[in-house]
Order: structure tokens, then C-alpha cells, then sequence
């Protein structure tokens, strides 16, 4: 499935940060921990007296690892992806696949930071984000992470329409074994298939109707287009979670009812689903 979606997922639904505004989210970020070390330096000082000095240095050895790498892992996990400099800026880290990031995925971010940012005093990061197209430091790498653009202006997604021949069929469908990143791939497909060359339109498209084809039932009618069998399985999808929604309470209605302009169909060869020779 990775292989027909391969960038797709990225470049349609995530903004990637450029370097500019992830290093002043990085800048705000360390004023904020530089305020929260001289505070609590300024507290174990005040008590170094009433303590012994290897006491003291331990707390502030302590505290020293606390803020520089407690406050990141501790902000993208609990707010899953953001600390309170990329709340400013609007960016937030996320997985490589667009999900939200896990602790483990900020530990290992964190652990970098404090060699790649800290102790090269940002030569490091700086060099791996100009190397990277995705703008990415060691500890994405490692962690699996891209940094995103939040803050973008909401596009109304144009919905499916179904196929008035298919609606029947498409009714029987059991749609149980369809996963949300392929339903999200023929969706991005569709939508895209006026931009993209016939060729590679039909290809792409034949290849998600395969794969769709083997996690639905029942097989769709003898001569049904590749295309016309995406539209009919998207819509039948949406229009079952439509009515899900309706039926949990009065907020949930149904959404806006456009649909994608008509589309050009791919070439039919010896099957529905073959892809062109």
C-alpha cells in the first residue's frame, strides 16, 4: 500500500515547516527554558545554604536535565506535538505518515536536541535541515518525525458522487476490511486525476482498485471502470458515516453535498482492474 502513495500523503495534506520558522520556534523555546533554569537556580542557590554543597549540585544537575529535556518531551507529548513555541508559530511535530507523535517518538527528538542543538549550539541541526528536503534534524530522523504547518487556511474537501448505476451494489457492500489510509488515497487520487498524465491516472488508479477489490465484498458488477469503482466505494463510505453521525445526536450532520467534477476515464484493457499495457 506505502508504495502507490509514496510522497502523496505529505505533499496533499501536510505544510511542512520551513527552517526559518522552526528555528524561531526553537529560539522562543529556549527563552522559555532559560527563564525556567535561572528561576530554579535561583531557588537551589537560596537553599545551597541551608544544605550541603553536594546536595546542591545535585539538584541542580538535576534541574538542568529537567528543563532541557523534560520541557519538550513533556510538551509534544501531552499536547501531542507542540511546545509552547510551536504553539506561537503554529507548527506542530508529527509522524512521517501525518499521525500525532507518541512519547517515545519525543524522547528520542529530546535526547538529540540535547547534543545536535545544545551542545553544537545549533551547528549540527542547522546543517542536517539544509541537507534535508523536509527540512528534518538528526532527532526527526531518528524519531521518525517531520515538523508541520498548522495554520493555513481550511479548504472545503470536494466529495465523491456516486455513480447512479453502482448506487445498488454499493449498498451491499461490506466495507469492514477498508483501512482510512488507502480510503484517503483513492480519495487524494480522484482528486488529482485531471492533473496527472492519462497514463499515469489509469495506472494509479487501477493499482487502488485492486487493492480495494480485495478488502471488499461483494466483487463489483462484470465492466464496471476502475474509476466509476473507486467513486462508488468513497461515496458508499461517506454516506454510511454520514449517517452514523446522524444517528449519534443532533450535532452530527451531514457534510457539505458537492461533488468532484467529472474526471476522465482511464482506458479499459482485458479486465476492470488491469492496468494499461
Amino acid at each position: 500500500m506505502a508504495d502507490l502513495v509514496t510522497g502523496e500523503a505529505v505533499v496533499l495534506e501536510l505544510r511542512l515547516a520551513k527552517l526559518a520558522s522552526r528555528a524561531l520556534s526553537m529560539a522562543l523555546d529556549i527563552a522559555v527554558q532559560l527563564v525556567l533554569l535561572l528561576g530554579g537556580l535561583f531557588v537551589v542557590g537560596g537553599l545551597a545554604s541551608q544544605v550541603d554543597d553536594a546536595l546542591a549540585s545535585a539538584l541542580s544537575l538535576l534541574l538542568v536535565v529537567l528543563v532541557l529535556l523534560g520541557y519538550p518531551v513533556a510538551f509534544e507529548t501531552l499536547t501531542r506535538g507542540r511546545t509552547l513555541g510551536k504553539m506561537a508559530l503554529g507548527l506542530r511535530v508529527v509522524r512521517e505518515d501525518g499521525a500525532a507523535i507518541r512519547f517515545r517518538h519525543a524522547l528520542v527528538r529530546g535526547l538529540l536536541a540535547s547534543v545536535e542543538i545544545y551542545a553544537t549550539s545549533g551547528a549540527v541541526a542547522l546543517v542536517v535541515s539544509l541537507a534535508s528536503d523536509r527540512g528534518k534534524r538528526l532527532g526527526d530522523f531518528l524519531a521518525g518525525t517531520v515538523v508541520v504547518r498548522e495554520r493555513l487556511p481550511v479548504r472545503a474537501r470536494p466529495v465523491v458522487a456516486m455513480p447512479p448505476l453502482l448506487a445498488p451494489w454499493a449498498a451491499t457492500l461490506d466495507l469492514s476490511r477498508v483501512p482510512d489510509d488507502l480510503a484517503l488515497a483513492a480519495r487524494q487520487l480522484l482528486s488529482r486525476v485531471p492533473e496527472l498524465a492519462p497514463e499515469v491516472s489509469a495506472s494509479m488508479v487501477h493499482r487502488l482498485a485492486d487493492e480495494l477489490a480485495r478488502r471488499t465484498a461483494p466483487p463489483p458488477p462484470p465492466g464496471t471502470p476502475a474509476l466509476g469503482f473507486l467513486a462508488a466505494v468513497l461515496a458508499e463510505r461517506r454516506r454510511r458515516e454520514t449517517a452514523r453521525l446522524q444517528a449519534s445526536g443532533p450535532g452530527g450532520g451531514p457534510p457539505p453535498s458537492y461533488a468532484v467534477p467529472p474526471t476522465p476515464q482511464p482506458p479499459q484493457t482485458d479486465g476492470p482492474f488491469a492496468p494499461p499495457g
